[in-house]
């Protein structure tokens, strides 16, 4: 059994005789994604806790000063009998509760506490010495109320820490007691003045995180019943069984049980495990999010939700008349576990068969099954080759019922067809797949799922599987169009947003926090009143120079006329669309589109816009290398380069020999430049042809970055600096790569931090640099937004984008 030692577990009962149950020697301990998710979800919560203190500082400093000024109210007894009480308490329960499980034989447990206990001493520890002595001042000051007092309780934590790991909260009167000695603690700790409540939030979070993080990572006494026990429940319901099996577990992780009866039937007995209810949670909880309300599941379930869920998808699918394994029996197993007694079928799965065995009258047999569950609303919403499975006779069976839904909607059906149109065109192909659907559901049932056929809506598998063969989801589009050709296809959003948004968000906010930043360092009023508008005119010149530019470099690249006033206002309508796109995305779309409304064709419209980049591309690194060589050896009595130099260039030396080294990156650089000079270069060579155009495109390109250079430039000698044209042209180019990098539109955040600290390097005080950037950001990315959004309006109104 998977090389896992087996053993025979032996169980005598009165009236049936010894029954031998042949399983895997169950461990002694497990580790419970329980635990674990527990242990994320305290980290989650200390993380919010401090950051919502730090936001908060006067509202907790107020609460700070009401609840001691409460404190010192209570009378002197009071607090001397807390005090004593509660001090002795904390350390006394702890040990008795040891006492009591040492008696029990349940020493395990206890020492997985005392290591809890001393884990949680060290940590507070190591926090209070780092707080207190290299710890952001604002975060001592609210965990000290600047007195002379621990940020983190070392005596509180470890007992939580205890407490939770020898689970103290399953006993009642066990937990009553541990609460009440806290609780004495605390107070007298409070009249003493010795913590503060953000103190004791934070102690008791970090405590119970060492307490959750030793349980996982020691793991608990297995509590999952053995197979006697099933068998026993099994009696329950009226079953003999005379014989048992462990076997493969199934695509959920739970146990399986091959029972033989006295009647000489058999039964597959499924388990489920109450610890096995949150396995897989973080995937669950990220589709969850991710997923439209309609399409997602519940990421955790009872035991006995799950148990009753599982049993009405099966009666329901059994009086649907479809063909899955008869439900004979439910039971729970102890209170640790339930069952589901089937009537066990001589089945293999369809994954299991090979290519070439899955005939036209499997594939018919498939869908016949699939139509009657949806004759009935019921999606089966897991249709996978370890779903379906196959008998001796050739006839299907459907199985893990368990992820199914009743009463389904229209979307969850037409979901069940794209899951299974998917799968099975990765097993016979798009055409096979379609044809054998088509013939059971017809072309208009399968015309509803064409719009499904997205990677997102696919069991995880099939998303493996499609992520290698990209030309299969598009194949099976293509099959069902030609089957319906005049299908009005309804685009269906099943995400809520894409993982690329949600970076987008979280960069966009660490942009505005760090430009947010960079602006509270200086006096805007100052700025504009400093400034020498003169050469802050000069700037703008250079900001609208560039623009020409830009055209005049993509009519260099593009054989086709292109008229130079419409040119430059599709640059323009460019600087609209970075507010919404990232840098190095919004200007190539317009292009691209704008070239496809002038006649060129669609192909040579990206291989045009492609050349030009690809041009800009080269242009950048050897005018970034020749202006970083210049501006090492401008001090330099020789033309030797810099140390900077050269250690950038080994920089760059070391990354693509990494990216050479590794399979996955070496394919995808290799595809992706493939991919790039199969169309681009061919526009090269047309573009060779013609002198004048080569000119035009070359010159363009250069007089682009003399032009944000020459704005740059400007922009840093109105505020009264002075830095050298190469080491500005160094940093405004290494600056735009970075921003062409960014994920944020318009490379915002990324462009302002990368120029000022590049010219707070080269020599410029702080606020100037930042001063310098912010005029420059202003020229070429916020003043053109409004002819941008102008042009964008002219030009689609002209039908020239």
């Amino acid at each position: 059994m998977r090389g896992i030692k087996e053993q025979d577990i032996t169980l005598d009962t009165p009236d049936q005789g010894a029954v031998l149950v042949v399983e895997p020697l169950l461990p002694q301990r497990i580790r419970r994604p329980s635990d674990a998710l527990r242990f994320l979800l305290t980290l989650a919560a200390l993380g919010a806790v401090v950051l919502l203190a730090l936001a908060l500082q006067r509202t907790l400093n107020g609460l700070e000063t009401d609840v001691q000024a409460g404190s010192r109210r209570a009378p002197d007894l009071l607090s001397a009998v807390a005090g004593l009480l509660g001090g002795v308490a904390v350390l006394i329960v702890p040990v008795a509760f040891a006492v009591e499980r040492v008696f029990h034989r349940d020493g395990m447990r206890v020492t997985q506490g005392l290591i809890a206990a001393i884990l949680a001493l060290l940590i507070s520890y190591t926090l209070d010495e780092w707080i207190i002595l290299t710890g952001p001042a604002e975060l001592k000051q609210l965990l000290t109320g600047g007195r002379d007092v621990e940020p983190l309780n070392t005596v509180l934590a470890p007992a939580i820490a205890y407490a939770t790991a020898v689970r103290m909260s399953r006993r009642p009167q066990w937990r009553a007691l541990m609460w009440t000695a806290l609780a004495l603690d605390v107070f007298a700790l409070f009249t003493a003045t010795k913590v503060t409540a953000l103190g004791v939030i934070v102690t008791y979070l970090v405590g119970l995180a060492v307490g959750f993080g030793t349980l996982y990572g020691i793991g608990s006494a297995n509590t999952r019943p053995p197979g006697g026990a099933v068998l026993a429940a099994l009696r329950k319901l009226g079953f003999a069984p005379v014989s048992a099996r462990r076997v493969e577990d199934d695509s959920s992780g739970s146990r399986r049980y091959l029972v033989g009866l006295a009647d000489d039937r058999r039964l597959d007995v499924t388990v489920l495990d109450r610890d096995r209810q949150v396995a897989g949670i973080a995937y669950r909880l990220w589709r969850r999010i991710r997923l439209n309300t309609e399409t997602r599941r519940r990421a955790i379930r009872s035991l006995r939700a799950e148990l009753e869920r599982e049993a009405l998808m099966a009666y329901a699918a059994q009086a649907a008349g479809a063909r899955l394994p008869r439900l004979l029996g439910t039971s729970e197993v102890g209170t640790e576990a339930a069952l589901l007694a089937y009537e066990h079928c001589e089945t293999r799965p369809v994954a299991g068969l090979g290519d070439e065995d899955i005939d036209d009258r499997l594939l018919s047999q498939i869908w016949e099954q699939v139509r009657l569950l949806h004759a009935h609303r019921l999606a089966h919403r897991h249709l996978t080759g370890e779903s379906i499975h196959v008998n001796q006779d050739h006839q299907v069976f459907l199985v893990d019922a368990r992820s199914g839904e009743i009463a389904a909607g229209d979307l969850l059906l037409r979901l069940d067809n794209a899951q299974l149109l998917a799968y099975l065109g990765t097993r016979v192909g798009p055409e096979r797949s379609v044809k054998a659907a088509a013939a059971v559901l017809g072309a208009d049932t399968l015309a509803g799922a064409l719009p499904l056929l997205q990677r997102i809506a696919l069991s995880r598998e099939t998303r493996a599987s499609v992520r290698r063969d990209k030309d299969l989801l598009p194949a099976i589009r293509e099959q069902i169009v030609a089957l319906k050709p005049q299908v009005a296809v309804e685009e269906v959003r099943l995400e809520r947003f894409r993982p690329r948004t949600l970076v987008t968000i979280i960069a966009s906010a660490l942009a505005a926090y760090l430009l947010l930043s960079q602006l509270s360092r200086i006096n805007l009023v100052s700025v504009v009143t400093t400034a020498n508008w003169a050469w802050a005119g000069v700037a703008l010149v250079a900001a609208g120079v560039s623009y020409v530019a830009a055209a005049i470099m993509l009519r260099g690249f593009v054989p086709e006329p292109l008229p130079l006033g419409p040119t430059v206002l599709a640059q323009f309508a460019g600087s609209f669309v970075k507010l919404v796109a990232p840098a190095a995305v919004g200007g190539v779309a317009i292009n691209t589109r704008y070239l496809q409304k002038r006649g060129v064709p669609p192909g040579a419209a990206v291989a045009s816009v492609g050349a030009s980049q690809l041009v800009g591309l080269a242009s950048h690194i050897l005018l970034l290398l020749l202006c970083g060589y210049l501006t090492g050896t401008q001090a330099a009595p020789s033309l030797t380069p810099s140390r900077g130099l050269l250690i950038a260039m080994l920089g760059v030396a070391v990354l693509f020999l990494i990216v050479l080294a590794v399979p996955r990156l070496r394919r995808m650089l290799t595809t992706r430049v493939r991919a790039m000079f199969s169309g681009v270069i061919p526009r090269l060579l047309d573009v060779l042809q013609s002198p004048r155009k080569l000119a035009e495109g070359l010159s363009g390109t250069l007089l682009l970055t003399v032009a944000f250079v020459v704005c740059l430039e400007a922009c840093v000698r109105a505020f009264g600096g002075e830095v050298s044209f190469t080491a500005v042209a160094v940093v405004f180019l290494a600056g735009n790569a970075i921003g062409s990098a960014a994920p944020t539109p318009g490379g915002l955040g990324a462009v302002e931090t990368a120029l000022s600290v590049g010219l707070t390097v080269a020599g410029l005080p702080t606020t100037v640099a930042t001063s310098a950037v912010l005029l420059f950001r202003l020229m070429t990315f916020w003043l053109p937004v409004l002819p941008g959004w102008a042009s964008f309006a002219y030009l689609q109104r002209q039908d020239a984008i």
